[in-house]
């Protein structure tokens, strides 16, 4: 029940910054856009475009100061999500680019494809990229919306 209120008390505190999250991806047209970063509402909310071969696996990671909302433009690709409190330090903390690796053996995987979009907050330590068939790479395009957390 902690994880749940946890994340009800995150998207409730930045309820507007999701809503504009959302709708930058409802009017934009990404076939216009090259790969690279995108100011939405400087400071507090940028994106990262970003085309990629998926992997057979990674490490997790975690954010302190900014929730991802990651958005598939084309693709599709596995991203593993575990609770940050399941996990172990595998690099530590770098303030500078607010992200830390970590391992866990306690996560599941959420398949996805060309327009589902997943919100992570500090405390869902997440791997993305990975690949639906691990003997198969595939090309994934992908938005990561970066929110600053209030």
């Amino acid at each position: 029940m902690k994880n749940i209120v946890n994340v009800n008390t995150e998207f409730i505190k930045n309820r507007e910054k999701l809503d504009i999250s959302i709708k930058f991806i409802k009017n934009t047209d990404f076939s216009r856009l090259k790969d690279g970063r995108i100011e939405i509402k400087k400071p507090e909310i940028w994106a990262n475009i970003q085309t990629y071969q998926t992997k057979s696996d990674a490490h997790f990671e975690a954010h302190r100061r900014y929730i991802d909302l990651q958005y598939i433009i084309s693709g599709e690709e596995k991203i593993g999500v575990c609770d940050y409190s399941n996990c172990t330090k595998y690099i530590q903390y770098d303030d500078n680019n607010d992200i830390e690796f970590l391992d866990s053996d306690k996560y599941k995987n959420i398949q996805m494809k060309a327009e589902d979009f997943l919100i992570l907050y500090p405390t869902d330590a997440h791997k993305p990229s990975i690949s639906i068939d691990k003997n198969n790479t595939s090309t994934v395009r992908k938005l990561v919306i970066k929110i600053k957390i209030d």
